[in-house]
């Protein structure tokens, strides 16, 4: 099988794997660690640093009040080395104790089955160039901002949802190789953003 085929067959079947790999992690214990996660996650790839976390986030254990701002912090972390270059991503060990519900985590994760389902049949491997240096960088400092914007909508219930969206997609987009996905990501930051301002200015 050629590289480029070979690229597509592991991309093409990253997300619903990545899914079933977490869904059977969150199904072994009623208390799962951030660092089981990021144990589980691997080093495969950038995108699913950015996937899980805003999984979670978007999940019933997002509506936890100071949840959805400590994953933004988590997600900025993770983005901030993606933006300076790091090829292996860190996080500090009082966040890697952290735990979550195993079966809050399992009920948002099998939401997202049928979804990783169908991107798998949309999205493939080309525009490779806009999952790349220096678009890459451009990448992580979207989603940056959408953390910023986090915070202040915790006090509107699930507001926090539109943002932790657009960094899924942007994690969809690297975990897939997918350049197109990368700029229907930035359009939906941009959306992200405007809502937020919208609800913000109300």
């Amino acid at each position: 099988m050629g590289e480029k085929k070979l690229a597509e067959k592991c991309a093409g079947k990253g997300f619903s794997d990545l899914i079933a790999r977490l869904t059977a992690l969150a199904d072994s214990s009623d208390r799962i660690s951030v660092h089981e996660i990021r144990e589980e996650i691997g080093e495969r790839s950038f995108g699913p640093f950015l996937i899980i976390p805003a999984i979670i986030e978007i999940s019933p254990i997002g509506g936890i009040p100071g949840v959805p701002t400590a994953i933004a912090i988590i997600i900025s972390l993770f983005a901030v080395q993606i933006l300076v270059g790091r090829k292996h991503l860190w996080l500090p060990q009082i966040l890697e104790r952290q735990t979550l519900d195993g079966q809050k985590l399992k009920n948002g994760l099998g939401k997202l089955s049928t979804i990783s389902r169908h991107c798998e049949k949309i999205l493939r491997p080309h525009m490779n160039w806009a999952t790349r240096p220096p678009y890459l960088q451009l990448l992580a400092a979207v989603v940056i901002l959408l953390c910023v914007s986090v915070p202040p909508l915790e006090f509107i219930p699930f507001a926090s949802t539109a943002p932790m969206l657009a960094v899924m997609m942007v994690g969809i987009a690297l975990l897939m190789r997918d350049g197109l996905a990368a700029v229907i990501a930035s359009v939906m930051a941009a959306a992200s953003g405007y809502l937020v301002w919208s609800m913000l200015a109300a």
